[in-house]
């Protein structure tokens, strides 16, 4: 259930019911939005209604939530969650542009992949140094040293960076070195390590599980939510399908929907959706199109040569194109969002 306050509430009034709440062992979250104030209830209905919390003064109304993703779901905070990076912010004005190598390889390879994607606009630096692979005897990543070169690599361009995390053990370690945690396909159902990361304050990039459905996906980010860090980011990088000719389905159905259902800014992961660099462009320009707030792609000076995932990555060349084309396509959509909400 969600309480939502009148507008100008006062901070003494929004306290009372907090205060109120909490002490019938509901547990509570505040949400305060350009024009709303609501706060999210978790616990029992029965106890809410029987604190006689709408006749409080300040509030205006209590309203069930039908989601089983209390805190996710667009009710509980109306207005789109914003998440600002080192100077930049995802889901604001402009399309949100991630791009680097699977794996990281070497200190002065990633340093130049990441000069040459910040040219072309990109926001933050991508790169993996620890990686789940579907067969143990397929490179795993450089670990702590990766991370260092990640490290380095935002000290010489100023650039955000985002890496995977993979146990909840390593939170400690990786968060010394990255910006952006990154919770892949494969571990989007971690619980313990949803919670882990939750208990930061670290802005999390939570990819969908490749069979899982988009409740389920929203659900993983109320584990994250429900520990106290709102900063999620949802990537839809692709379900399986029976389809053959890509590595997946890029589920562009997705964006929309959980737009609708979600307060979450939403980017989508193109490179592991089809699994062929020839195809990236066009599916990040289609995502964008769809209304995510930005592209997250894999980018390699010589993709040949790439330790892993070469056959998705795209090269330097094929990115600056790339990136282009997703900021035009950002702001046609905006400018029919405009049109549209004038009319």
């Amino acid at each position: 259930m969600i309480v939502v306050m009148k507008e100008g509430a006062s901070k003494s009034e929004i306290e009372r019911v907090m205060q109120l709440l909490q002490s019938k062992g509901l547990g509570t979250h505040l949400s305060e939005g350009v024009e709303m104030t609501v706060i999210g209830v978790i616990g029992q209905k029965e106890k809410v209604r029987e604190l006689g919390i709408e006749g409080l003064p300040g509030v205006e109304k209590i309203v069930s939530v039908s989601y089983p993703f209390k805190l996710a779901s667009r009710p509980f905070h109306p207005d789109n969650t914003t998440i600002e990076i080192l100077g930049h912010v995802v889901g604001g004005d402009e399309p949100t542009i991630i791009a680097g190598p699977c794996s990281v390889e070497s200190k002065e390879g990633l340093i130049e992949i990441a000069q040459a994607i910040k040219a072309s606009g990109a926001h933050m630096l991508r790169g993996g140094a620890f990686k789940p692979r579907s067969s143990p005897y397929s490179f795993q990543g450089l670990g702590e040293e990766g991370l260092k070169y990640l490290a380095a690599a935002r000290e010489a361009t100023g650039l955000a960076v985002v890496s995977e995390i993979m146990e909840p053990g390593l939170v400690d370690l990786v968060i010394d070195y990255v910006d952006v945690l990154q919770i892949g396909a494969r571990n989007m159902q971690n619980y313990a390590l949803l919670k882990a990361v939750g208990k930061t304050n670290r802005p999390v990039l939570l990819k969908r599980g490749f069979s899982n459905t988009i409740e389920e996906w929203l659900m993983s980010a109320e584990y994250i939510l429900s520990e106290g860090n709102p900063n999620v980011i949802l990537c839809e990088r692709g379900i399986r399908t029976f389809e053959t000719y890509t590595r997946n389905t890029l589920d562009l159905n997705a964006i929309p929907v959980v737009q609708h259902l979600s307060h979450l800014p939403v980017l989508v992961d193109p490179s592991h959706g089809i699994g062929h660099s020839r195809y990236v462009t066009a599916m990040a320009r289609a995502g964008v199109a769809a209304g995510a707030a930005g592209v997250i792609v894999e980018v390699h000076k010589k993709p040949e040569e790439a330790w892993s995932d070469g056959n998705q990555t795209i090269t330097l060349e094929e990115f600056d194109r790339l990136a282009k084309q997703v900021r035009d396509t950002h702001r046609l959509v905006r400018e029919y969002q405009l049109e549209a909400s004038r009319s």
